[in-house]
């Protein structure tokens, strides 16, 4: 089964090469998709039988878990991309020379994030969401106009200082771990630092995690770190505004977690939980605020990402079983809700030949599919019942009340605030008089409802393995 692990890796890398040579929008489009799929069903069977690890490639119960998310979304955003990028082909704001480049960054993308999450190296997870940045700020600047390129470059600049940061918190625990394990590649291997970490200095390691908090929670997008976000959300194109929240924020937090993990086996180091608690309502407080005065409707849901991101990471920092299953389950919620939002604003954008909330109205007449698929994905966001989003946040809340009653009352608050800036906005887009063109949208809908589809069940229903598997990780994460 070690080929299953090297799949995951291998077929984004080789898909990514092949389409960067062979010309053509429909054949590119279908071997992105056929790659995607590939690498889900691969990524599916690590739950069947578990690899070993080895020095630089790790497979446990943890990553599995956004080994498998990562890839279930990457394959049905590139669906939804083909027929996205197709009208942008139509329409003439790429060029088929751009589609090519597009296609082969997308499966670079993946590939990137997938090292990421299965290297069991520090050394070489940097370098894989590093890798990761890159290529999603190339995207992001792929329209060529003054506001994508302006984008782009403020994500750089800004994606590099995190990533500077994050790098030296990663020089700092092989300092830490030298003199325990020794020289060379050994003091940056996973699975030899959990097993010493308490043997660790702790002082190194205190220095270490602010560094790597603050450089990873960038990637994270985490207030008041966020900055390069709404932007690159706004004015990349909206496959990469889907990934950006659905996958590569999730792939930060994945790093934030394994360094977390590793503190907490060390009785004299800090206890990182509170430095994330605080930061995660940060971020949930401020973004709920900031969601009343967006105008761009991609602007709006990426301060939504903000918010939920720092949920996420409260729900993580809190710590024990029930608030550990809670982010689990809020992360998984919020990667295949927000990206089937994304989905439908793509189209809507589309339609409307415009991304400003004023010139949108009526969709719901003029447009019922996206315009209810809209609706249904902005209940699920704000966490109404029975959507499974409601469900994570009832046990982050309740884990939270019972432990510490204020922190739960100001995290509902900003959940509160947040759901009435969304329906605030949600009312103008879908209902009252139509605004704005008219026209069909050429659309595939079957990744938004299929995404929404899980989202319900899961707040009725899960299945007994996956909630086996999330309370596995929820113990493993302390």
């Amino acid at each position: 089964m070690i080929d299953a692990l090297a799949g995951v890796l291998v077929i984004p890398a080789a898909a990514a090469v092949l389409l960067a040579a062979l010309p053509g929008y429909r054949l590119t489009a279908r071997l992105n998709v056929l790659a995607a799929l590939l690498t889900f069903v691969t990524a599916s069977s690590l739950f069947v039988v578990e690899p070993a690890s080895g020095t630089y490639l790790l497979v446990d119960d943890l990553n599995k878990v956004f080994i498998v998310l990562t890839t279930f979304v990457g394959f049905t955003t590139s669906v939804f991309s083909a027929s996205y990028i197709g009208h942008e082909i139509e329409i003439g704001r790429l060029t088929p020379r751009f589609v090519r480049f597009y296609h082969a960054m997308y499966q670079a993308l993946m590939f990137a994030m997938n090292l990421a999450l299965v290297a069991n190296n520090i050394g070489l997870m940097w370098v894989a969401i590093e890798m990761a940045t890159l290529t999603t700020v190339l995207m992001v600047g792929i329209y060529r106009t003054h506001e994508a390129l302006e984008a782009a470059w403020k994500y750089f600049i800004l994606g590099s200082v995190g990533i500077a940061l994050a790098l030296f918190g990663t020089i700092l625990i092989y300092m830490a771990a030298r003199p325990v394990i020794g020289e060379g590649v050994d003091a940056m291997v996973w699975s030899a630092l959990m097993g010493r970490a308490a043997q660790f200095d702790p002082a190194l390691l205190n220095v270490a995690f602010i560094f790597l908090l603050l450089g990873y929670g960038t990637k994270v997008g985490l207030a008041p770190l966020h900055a390069w976000l709404p932007d690159a959300h706004a004015e990349g194109p909206t496959p990469i505004s889907a990934v950006l929240s659905g996958l590569l924020l999730n792939v930060a937090l994945y790093a934030l977690l394994r360094f977390k993990m590793l503190l907490a086996l060390n009785p004299e180091a800090i206890a990182p939980g509170p430095l994330m608690v605080i930061m995660g309502l940060i971020s949930c407080l401020f973004a709920a605020f900031m969601l009343y005065r967006r105008r761009d409707i991609k602007r709006m849901f990426a301060y939504s990402s903000i918010e939920h991101m720092g949920i996420i990471v409260f729900a993580f920092g809190m710590g024990g079983a029930l608030a550990n299953f809670a982010g689990l389950l809020h992360m998984t919620m919020h990667s295949l809700t927000k990206s089937a939002i994304f989905f439908a604003v793509g189209h809507i954008a589309q339609v409307k030949g415009t991304q400003k909330i004023a010139d949108m109205g009526g969709l719901t007449v003029t447009n019922p599919v996206l315009g209810w698929g809209l609706v249904l994905g902005v209940v699920a966001i704000a966490g109404l019942p029975p959507l499974g989003i409601f469900m994570s946040e009832f046990l982050v809340v309740s884990s939270t009340f019972a432990r510490e009653p204020w922190l739960a009352i100001i995290l509902a608050f900003g959940i509160l605030v947040a759901l009435g800036g969304l329906f605030l906005r949600v009312n103008t887009i879908a209902f009252g008089e139509p605004r704005g063109p008219t026209a069909k949208a050429e659309a595939s809908y079957v990744p938004m409802f299929a995404h929404l589809a899980l989202v319900f069940m899961a707040g009725i229903y899960m299945p007994a393995p996956l909630v086996k598997g999330f309370e596995n990780v929820a113990r493993l994460l302390g």
